[in-house]
């Protein structure tokens, strides 16, 4: 029986400013992957994800991303890969006092935004965020762009990796995400979302934007929880997924 992980983005309120149904997601998700503050959330924030999370018994990821508050994360910042290793650190071990608190343990980082398309394609930024999760816990699971540098690193540093594909995203030719500055980036019809879904996880691989077909492995799929369609997307995702007798459950 074919199996998928089905993980959302979750914890992304700041101080008064609520973003996305976290309450009416997650429990249709087998793992979260929660803001550590950076690029969304908040101390109160995280700790209400992981009780959250703890109630629905999601696996609780580390969302580490830019320190970009004003941009959500999704600006691109030119840095070093000290820097990189060092604020992915701090990310990490923030979310996991939380979880510790709660008698829970993390299962794995996925970067955000910019930082994740950037260390898809940059071989010195995913050595930094490799080096940086298996520094602060090699137990923890690093999920990247299917096929990306992301996944190599995590590979090279002997790292359990998870090849991420997209529900609400197109791709390009060459695997990566289509910018989100262009027109066609996000999918918001959510057939056509469930389609490519079906697709990446039967078949292993996707249509990209020029209409051609690449190799795409899926080991958890995600959907963004601050979408504006995130609640009808996951909760009809999982209903097609289950009538194609394909299991959902967490990568650990």
């Amino acid at each position: 029986m074919k199996q998928i992980d089905l993980n959302c983005d979750l914890g992304e309120s700041y101080g008064s400013f609520k973003v996305g149904e976290d309450e009416a997601i997650i429990p249709f998700v087998t793992s979260i992957n929660v803001a550590c503050g950076y690029h969304a959330g908040d101390h109160n924030t995280m700790a209400k994800t992981v009780q959250l999370a703890k109630v629905h018994r999601a696996r609780i990821g580390a969302h580490p991303g830019f320190n970009d508050l004003f941009g959500f994360g999704r600006r691109p910042i030119q840095t070093t890969p000290e820097d990189i290793y060092h604020f992915v650190v701090y990310q990490i071990s923030a979310l996991e006092g939380f979880c510790k608190l709660h008698n829970l343990t993390m299962q794995h980082v996925k970067p955000h935004g910019a930082l994740f398309n950037m260390a898809a394609v940059d071989p010195k930024m995913s050595d930094a965020i490799a080096r940086a999760v298996k520094d602060t816990n090699p137990d923890l699971v690093l999920f990247g762009l299917s096929g990306s540098e992301l996944i190599k690193a995590g590979l090279n540093h002997g790292l359990k990796v998870a090849n991420e594909v997209f529900a609400d995203r197109t791709y390009q030719p060459d695997g990566t995400l289509t910018p989100r500055t262009s027109e066609n980036a996000l999918i918001t019809n959510h057939e056509q979302a469930i389609e490519q879904v079906l697709q990446m996880v039967k078949t292993s691989t996707v249509t990209a934007v020029d209409g051609s077909t690449i190799p795409m492995e899926a080991d958890t799929v995600c959907v963004h929880g601050d979408g504006e369609h995130a609640l009808l997307f996951v909760t009809e995702l999982r209903k097609h997924l289950t009538e194609q007798g394909i299991r959902i459950t967490s990568i650990l």
